[in-house]
Protein backbone atom coordinates (compact mmCIF):
# COMPACT_ATOMS: atom_id res chain seq x y z
CA UNK A 1 0.00 0.00 0.00
CA UNK A 2 1.68 3.58 -1.09
CA UNK A 3 2.85 5.52 1.72
CA UNK A 4 1.82 9.44 1.91
CA UNK A 5 3.22 12.10 4.10
CA UNK A 6 1.15 15.36 4.50
CA UNK A 7 2.69 17.85 5.97
CA UNK A 8 0.28 21.36 6.78
CA UNK A 9 -3.48 20.90 7.35
CA UNK A 10 -5.06 24.32 6.97
CA UNK A 11 -7.75 25.00 5.01
CA UNK A 12 -6.53 23.53 1.74
CA UNK A 13 -4.53 20.80 2.97
CA UNK A 14 -6.71 19.35 5.78
CA UNK A 15 -9.46 18.17 2.79
CA UNK A 16 -6.20 16.91 0.92
CA UNK A 17 -4.74 15.14 3.35
CA UNK A 18 -8.22 12.97 4.19
CA UNK A 19 -8.81 12.21 -0.06
CA UNK A 20 -5.40 9.72 0.46
CA UNK A 21 -7.45 8.30 3.22
CA UNK A 22 -10.47 8.04 0.98
CA UNK A 23 -8.26 6.33 -1.90
CA UNK A 24 -6.48 3.69 0.39
CA UNK A 25 -3.24 5.33 1.29
CA UNK A 26 -1.42 4.96 4.07
CA UNK A 27 -0.96 8.57 5.71
CA UNK A 28 1.02 10.26 8.18
CA UNK A 29 0.53 13.86 8.51
CA UNK A 30 1.94 16.74 10.60
CA UNK A 31 0.64 20.37 10.75
CA UNK A 32 1.82 23.33 13.65
CA UNK A 33 -1.46 22.08 15.61
CA UNK A 34 -2.04 18.32 16.03
CA UNK A 35 -5.57 19.47 17.04
CA UNK A 36 -6.48 20.24 13.29
CA UNK A 37 -5.78 16.63 12.75
CA UNK A 38 -7.72 14.71 15.12
CA UNK A 39 -10.34 13.72 12.54
CA UNK A 40 -7.87 12.81 10.30
CA UNK A 41 -6.34 10.57 13.28
CA UNK A 42 -9.50 9.22 14.03
CA UNK A 43 -9.79 8.10 9.91
CA UNK A 44 -6.49 6.59 10.21
CA UNK A 45 -3.94 8.65 9.27
CA UNK A 46 -0.82 8.71 11.65
CA UNK A 47 0.18 11.55 13.55
CA UNK A 48 3.73 12.39 13.18
CA UNK A 49 6.06 14.32 16.00
CA UNK A 50 7.84 16.16 12.95
CA UNK A 51 8.15 16.69 9.21
CA UNK A 52 11.15 14.30 9.37
CA UNK A 53 9.01 11.77 11.21
CA UNK A 54 6.40 12.03 8.51
CA UNK A 55 8.15 11.39 5.60
CA UNK A 56 9.93 8.51 7.44
CA UNK A 57 9.07 5.78 4.61
CA UNK A 58 6.79 7.61 2.60
CA UNK A 59 6.69 6.87 -1.21
CA UNK A 60 5.75 10.77 -1.48
CA UNK A 61 5.76 13.51 0.04
CA UNK A 62 2.94 16.28 -0.41
CA UNK A 63 3.14 19.81 1.60
CA UNK A 64 1.12 22.53 1.37
CA UNK A 65 1.49 25.25 3.40
CA UNK A 66 1.31 29.06 3.80
CA UNK A 67 4.71 30.94 2.07
CA UNK A 68 8.07 30.39 1.34
CA UNK A 69 9.07 30.58 4.40
CA UNK A 70 7.01 28.15 6.06
CA UNK A 71 8.77 25.93 2.58
CA UNK A 72 11.72 25.63 3.87
CA UNK A 73 11.14 25.06 7.36
CA UNK A 74 9.08 21.82 6.78
CA UNK A 75 11.70 20.65 3.98
CA UNK A 76 14.87 22.28 5.17
CA UNK A 77 14.25 23.03 8.68
CA UNK A 78 15.46 21.40 11.52
CA UNK A 79 13.88 17.45 11.26
CA UNK A 80 12.61 18.78 7.79
CA UNK A 81 11.12 16.19 5.71
CA UNK A 82 13.83 16.52 3.32
CA UNK A 83 15.89 13.47 5.50
CA UNK A 84 13.39 10.83 3.72
CA UNK A 85 14.85 8.53 1.49
CA UNK A 86 16.53 8.67 -1.80
CA UNK A 87 13.89 8.39 -4.83
CA UNK A 88 11.04 9.58 -2.62
CA UNK A 89 8.66 12.06 -4.83
CA UNK A 90 8.65 15.54 -3.45
CA UNK A 91 5.29 17.36 -4.25
CA UNK A 92 4.78 20.85 -3.57
CA UNK A 93 1.58 21.74 -3.57
CA UNK A 94 1.61 25.65 -1.36
CA UNK A 95 1.68 28.42 -3.22
CA UNK A 96 5.54 29.65 -3.47
CA UNK A 97 7.72 32.44 -5.17
CA UNK A 98 9.17 31.42 -8.16
CA UNK A 99 12.28 31.96 -7.24
CA UNK A 100 12.11 29.59 -3.93
CA UNK A 101 10.72 26.42 -6.11
CA UNK A 102 13.81 26.61 -8.37
CA UNK A 103 15.97 26.72 -4.91
CA UNK A 104 13.87 23.72 -3.55
CA UNK A 105 14.21 21.70 -6.60
CA UNK A 106 17.71 21.95 -6.46
CA UNK A 107 18.39 21.73 -3.19
CA UNK A 108 15.58 18.65 -2.61
CA UNK A 109 17.25 16.99 -5.68
CA UNK A 110 20.69 17.37 -4.68
CA UNK A 111 19.51 15.04 -1.30
CA UNK A 112 17.83 12.56 -4.08
CA UNK A 113 14.79 13.28 -3.75
CA UNK A 114 12.04 14.05 -6.57
CA UNK A 115 10.43 17.20 -6.93
CA UNK A 116 7.63 18.55 -8.71
CA UNK A 117 5.54 21.64 -7.90
CA UNK A 118 1.79 21.34 -8.13
CA UNK A 119 0.25 24.48 -6.62
CA UNK A 120 -3.50 24.37 -6.96
CA UNK A 121 -6.39 26.22 -7.90
CA UNK A 122 -10.10 25.38 -6.08
CA UNK A 123 -11.76 26.39 -3.06
CA UNK A 124 -11.87 23.97 0.34
CA UNK A 125 -14.86 22.04 -0.73
CA UNK A 126 -12.75 21.27 -3.97
CA UNK A 127 -10.03 20.06 -2.05
CA UNK A 128 -12.13 17.88 0.55
CA UNK A 129 -13.98 16.03 -2.79
CA UNK A 130 -11.12 15.51 -5.06
CA UNK A 131 -11.92 18.25 -7.49
CA UNK A 132 -8.91 20.41 -7.43
CA UNK A 133 -7.14 21.71 -10.30
CA UNK A 134 -3.36 20.98 -9.78
CA UNK A 135 -0.76 23.28 -11.73
CA UNK A 136 2.20 21.02 -12.47
CA UNK A 137 6.21 21.90 -13.36
CA UNK A 138 7.96 19.15 -13.85
CA UNK A 139 9.90 16.49 -16.12
CA UNK A 140 7.56 14.10 -17.80
CA UNK A 141 9.05 10.78 -16.37
CA UNK A 142 8.72 12.43 -12.65
CA UNK A 143 5.12 13.43 -14.04
CA UNK A 144 4.22 9.78 -14.65
CA UNK A 145 5.85 8.56 -11.29
CA UNK A 146 3.54 11.56 -9.95
CA UNK A 147 0.43 10.67 -11.19
CA UNK A 148 -1.13 7.99 -8.80
CA UNK A 149 -0.29 10.60 -5.94
CA UNK A 150 -2.00 13.44 -8.07
CA UNK A 151 -4.66 11.66 -8.76
CA UNK A 152 -6.95 11.70 -5.94
CA UNK A 153 -6.93 15.23 -5.68
CA UNK A 154 -7.56 16.28 -8.70
CA UNK A 155 -10.09 16.41 -11.52
CA UNK A 156 -7.89 17.89 -14.12
CA UNK A 157 -4.06 17.90 -13.68
CA UNK A 158 -2.17 20.55 -16.21
CA UNK A 159 1.49 20.69 -16.77
CA UNK A 160 3.08 23.45 -17.91
CA UNK A 161 6.44 22.34 -18.02
CA UNK A 162 9.72 21.85 -16.52
CA UNK A 163 10.25 22.52 -12.28
CA UNK A 164 8.99 25.95 -11.91
CA UNK A 165 6.49 26.38 -14.67
CA UNK A 166 3.27 25.16 -12.48
CA UNK A 167 4.02 27.96 -9.64
CA UNK A 168 4.57 30.23 -12.75
CA UNK A 169 1.06 29.90 -13.84
CA UNK A 170 0.15 29.71 -10.30
CA UNK A 171 1.30 33.10 -9.52
CA UNK A 172 0.20 34.73 -12.79
CA UNK A 173 -3.90 33.32 -11.73
CA UNK A 174 -3.20 34.62 -8.22
CA UNK A 175 -2.42 38.34 -9.34
CA UNK A 176 -5.19 38.31 -11.76
CA UNK A 177 -7.34 37.02 -9.12
CA UNK A 178 -6.17 40.11 -6.83
CA UNK A 179 -6.79 42.63 -9.52
CA UNK A 180 -10.19 41.95 -9.87
CA UNK A 181 -11.33 41.32 -6.41
CA UNK A 182 -9.82 44.88 -6.07
CA UNK A 183 -11.01 46.34 -8.91
CA UNK A 184 -14.78 44.96 -7.67
CA UNK A 185 -14.28 45.97 -4.61
CA UNK A 186 -13.64 49.34 -5.81
CA UNK A 187 -16.11 49.49 -8.58
CA UNK A 188 -19.00 48.87 -5.70
CA UNK A 189 -17.81 51.29 -3.54
CA UNK A 190 -18.66 53.97 -6.06
CA UNK A 191 -21.56 52.26 -6.59
CA UNK A 192 -22.90 52.35 -3.37
CA UNK A 193 -21.65 56.18 -2.57
CA UNK A 194 -23.32 57.52 -6.06
CA UNK A 195 -26.64 55.81 -4.53
CA UNK A 196 -26.57 53.59 -7.29
CA UNK A 197 -29.52 50.34 -6.95
CA UNK A 198 -27.39 47.67 -5.80
CA UNK A 199 -29.83 45.19 -6.56
CA UNK A 200 -29.98 46.25 -10.42
CA UNK A 201 -25.85 46.88 -10.05
CA UNK A 202 -25.71 43.38 -9.30
CA UNK A 203 -27.72 41.95 -11.53
CA UNK A 204 -25.96 44.08 -14.51
CA UNK A 205 -22.95 43.17 -13.33
CA UNK A 206 -24.30 39.17 -13.40
CA UNK A 207 -24.78 39.70 -17.15
CA UNK A 208 -22.60 41.97 -18.42
CA UNK A 209 -19.22 41.96 -20.00
CA UNK A 210 -16.82 42.31 -16.58
CA UNK A 211 -18.25 39.10 -15.47
CA UNK A 212 -15.81 36.52 -14.47
CA UNK A 213 -16.07 33.51 -12.01
CA UNK A 214 -13.88 35.70 -9.17
CA UNK A 215 -16.70 38.73 -10.07
CA UNK A 216 -20.07 36.24 -9.68
CA UNK A 217 -18.30 34.84 -6.62
CA UNK A 218 -17.33 37.90 -4.32
CA UNK A 219 -19.54 40.96 -5.98
CA UNK A 220 -22.74 39.74 -3.92
CA UNK A 221 -21.24 38.85 -0.93
CA UNK A 222 -19.25 41.95 -1.30
CA UNK A 223 -22.73 43.91 -1.23
CA UNK A 224 -24.11 42.31 1.48
CA UNK A 225 -21.26 42.39 3.76
CA UNK A 226 -21.05 38.47 4.06
CA UNK A 227 -17.52 37.44 4.85
CA UNK A 228 -18.13 34.35 6.93
CA UNK A 229 -16.25 31.22 6.37
CA UNK A 230 -12.92 32.96 4.66
CA UNK A 231 -11.65 30.52 1.89
CA UNK A 232 -8.95 32.92 1.32
CA UNK A 233 -7.69 35.48 3.64
CA UNK A 234 -6.39 39.29 3.07
CA UNK A 235 -2.80 38.13 3.98
CA UNK A 236 -2.28 35.14 1.66
CA UNK A 237 -3.68 36.91 -1.46
CA UNK A 238 -1.10 39.62 -0.50
CA UNK A 239 1.69 36.85 -1.10
CA UNK A 240 0.54 35.53 -3.69
CA UNK A 241 0.39 38.96 -5.28
CA UNK A 242 3.63 39.97 -4.22
CA UNK A 243 5.35 36.72 -5.42
CA UNK A 244 3.94 37.46 -8.94
CA UNK A 245 4.94 41.02 -9.12
CA UNK A 246 8.39 40.26 -7.87
CA UNK A 247 8.50 37.20 -10.98
CA UNK A 248 6.97 40.08 -13.41
CA UNK A 249 9.60 42.69 -12.42
CA UNK A 250 12.43 39.98 -13.36
CA UNK A 251 11.11 39.18 -16.29
CA UNK A 252 9.34 42.87 -17.93
CA UNK A 253 10.82 45.64 -18.95
CA UNK A 254 7.60 47.88 -17.43
CA UNK A 255 7.18 47.91 -14.50
CA UNK A 256 3.63 46.00 -13.91
CA UNK A 257 1.60 48.59 -12.44
CA UNK A 258 -1.92 46.75 -12.22
CA UNK A 259 -0.04 43.98 -9.96
CA UNK A 260 1.91 47.00 -7.85
CA UNK A 261 -1.47 48.27 -7.09
CA UNK A 262 -3.21 44.96 -6.47
CA UNK A 263 -0.09 44.76 -4.07
CA UNK A 264 -0.90 47.69 -2.47
CA UNK A 265 -4.02 47.53 -1.87
CA UNK A 266 -4.15 43.84 -0.44
CA UNK A 267 -1.42 45.45 2.06
CA UNK A 268 -4.22 47.86 2.94
CA UNK A 269 -5.81 45.05 3.84
CA UNK A 270 -3.59 42.70 5.31
CA UNK A 271 -2.55 45.38 7.83
CA UNK A 272 -6.26 46.16 8.97
CA UNK A 273 -7.80 41.95 8.50
CA UNK A 274 -4.94 39.95 7.43
CA UNK A 275 -6.89 36.15 8.48
CA UNK A 276 -10.00 37.89 7.59
CA UNK A 277 -11.97 37.24 3.73
CA UNK A 278 -10.22 38.87 1.42
CA UNK A 279 -13.68 40.66 -0.05
CA UNK A 280 -13.44 42.47 2.91
CA UNK A 281 -11.40 44.47 0.43
CA UNK A 282 -14.90 46.52 -0.27
CA UNK A 283 -14.74 47.94 3.73
CA UNK A 284 -11.25 49.40 2.69
CA UNK A 285 -12.02 50.95 -0.20
CA UNK A 286 -15.49 52.24 0.97
CA UNK A 287 -14.27 54.53 3.37
CA UNK A 288 -15.62 57.83 2.63
CA UNK A 289 -13.36 61.03 2.42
Amino acid sequence: MAHVAFIGLGRMGHGMAGRYLDAGFTVAVWNRSQAKAEDLIARGARWASTPADAADGADAIVTMVADDEASRAVWLGRDGAAAAKVGTLAIECSTVSYRHALDLARELRGRGLIYIDSPVTGLPDAAASGKLTLLVGAEPADLERARPYLVPLSTTIRHFGAVGSGTVYKLINNLMGAIQIAGIAEGLAIAEQAGLDMKLVLEAIETGVAASPQVLRHSKRMVARNFSGATFTAALRHKDAAYAVALAESLLSDAPLMGRAAVEAYARAKAVAPDDDEGKMIEIVSRQK
